[in-house]
């Protein structure tokens, strides 16, 4: 395996801190790359907050309304 020009001449401990390095910045841009995926948009909370806002709307018309 040609490798990094270098790497093999590393100590075992050295090598394992370049892993965990290269593993760790991977695992902090997949959370970063999806969290900024998914908090761009808001659809569902703003679908939240317009049944809510009927409802409480609903409510309180009938709470108007004359009784029989």
């Amino acid at each position: 395996m040609a490798g990094l020009p270098g790497y093999s001449a590393l100590a075992p401990k050295t090598k394992n801190l370049v892993m965990a390095g290269g593993l760790t910045g991977f695992v902090f841009g997949v959370y970063y790359y999806t969290m900024r995926a998914v908090g761009g948009s808001d659809e569902l909370q703003v679908a939240i907050d317009k049944f809510e806002d009927a409802k409480r709307s609903s409510e309180a018309e009938a709470s108007l309304a004359p009784k029989q």
